[in-house]
């Protein structure tokens, strides 16, 4: 859940310099024609033009956001990091609603899928996230009527809060699994986002490819630990492998 800051609304400088043009640029449309509709057509041209400028830079913003790595979210401010990982939950089929910046009741996001509702606190730490986190997300679930409850944390959790999550059945997705849910939606850092998540050695018969493509069979939870599983390419072809590994070494073949 990002700190909020209570901040007095103030009208933008752009909003107010568009305003004074239409109000001017109206006038002296009316001036010169006397004519009403000439004034408004004029006013309202300028608005659609700086409707479609400022459409066009949310656009930018967005698809610059979406191409973030693990570095950049490092540096993201918490409202920032809930809004990426909605694109995050979306590049995975989630309908997402980021909740509003106060009165959030615990949750961050709430998620949706095959008739499964998850309520989300993100937690853009860069030390490990305690047990209130935990607390927090558990009592947003009667509130949202979800059935599950998750933390997600570019760093990772105390031990307090695994047994906590452990005992009230909230899953905790950490920045190892993180990165693995962002190369879903940016396939390009497969390279440098597989090298962040600094695994161990492993023999040559469990290793796999670089490359990690969208996990996409109907259950994505790990029957064995609960985590994520993601469609990797083995010396035997593609297989669904645990987002946990090298701790758990579960597999599934691909129908």
């Amino acid at each position: 859940m990002a700190r909020r800051r209570r901040k007095k609304e103030e009208l933008d400088p752009l909003q107010a310099f568009v305003l004074l043009l239409m109000l001017v640029s109206g006038w002296g449309v009316y001036s010169y024609t006397t004519s009403i509709v000439a004034a408004g057509v004029t006013a309202g041209a300028i608005m659609a033009g700086y409707a479609f400028v400022i459409a066009s830079i949310n656009r930018k913003q967005t698809e610059r956001l979406k191409r973030s790595g693990i570095a950049e979210i490092d540096k993201m401010e918490g409202r920032q990091f809930e809004k990426y990982l909605g694109h995050v939950f979306r590049a995975h089929g989630y309908v997402v609603e980021v909740t509003q910046a106060a009165g959030d009741y615990g949750a961050d996001l709430v998620i949706s899928k095959a008739g499964k509702k998850i309520v989300v606190q993100a937690k853009r730490y860069s030390k490990n996230v305690g047990l209130k986190a935990v607390q927090e997300v558990h009592t947003a679930l009667n509130h949202y009527g979800a059935s599950e409850a998750w933390v997600v944390t570019n760093s990772d959790y105390t031990g307090q809060a695994y047994t906590l999550a452990k005992s009230n059945g909230v899953r905790l997705i950490m920045r190892q699994q993180l990165i693995e849910l962002i190369l879903t939606m940016n396939p390009e850092l497969q390279v440098s986002l597989t090298d962040q998540l600094q695994q161990p050695p492993i023999s040559a018969e469990q290793e796999v490819a670089a490359s990690i493509e969208p996990a996409e069979p109907d259950d994505l939870d790990c029957p064995q630990c609960g985590y994520l599983l993601v469609k990797r390419n083995g010396k035997r072809g593609e297989f669904y492998g645990c987002s946990n590994f090298p701790k758990c070494r579960h597999t599934m073949d691909i129908a």
